[in-house]
């Protein structure tokens, strides 16, 4: 295996990721191995580990698979190492702020349904005799 490359395993290890969901994303096009062995088995970067990480975060955000791809093809661009001309630059750094933006309102909408949910597990609790007590 090449310096610096992992396996499929060991990037669903490290990204808590099934290798089904790897495989998904690798289909619906918001990740590709970086190389493959000479077996052809896939390998993967550290870079392809942090990409598949972005998209591991977005998900339970509620982001969709095009909403990702989206954000992904901006920091792509804005990483590219290339001269952007000053209206590019701004477009995409525009489109990365209203995801960020967009994160925040799902970030405190999930801290209203935890507190929600909070307030009826305490409500249950406080309805539960005192010897029902959970051990």
């Amino acid at each position: 295996m090449s310096r610096g490359h992992m396996q499929i395993g060991e990037v669903a290890a490290r990204t808590e990721l099934s290798l089904r969901t790897i495989r998904h994303y690798e289909e619906t096009g918001l990740v590709s191995p970086s190389a493959r062995s000479q077996g052809g088995f896939r390998l993967y970067t550290e870079a392809d580990v942090a990409r598949l990480m972005v998209i591991r975060r977005m998900k339970p955000l509620g982001f969709t698979l095009d909403q990702m791809r989206e954000l992904l093809a901006a920091t792509d661009r804005l990483d590219s190492g290339e001269e952007l001309p000053a209206a590019e630059r701004a477009e995409l750094l525009g489109r990365i702020r209203a995801f960020e933006q967009d994160a925040q309102r799902a970030v405190a909408d999930l801290r209203v349904r935890l507190a929600r949910a909070e307030e009826f597990a305490a409500t249950l609790r406080e309805r539960l005799p005192q010897d029902a007590a959970a051990p």
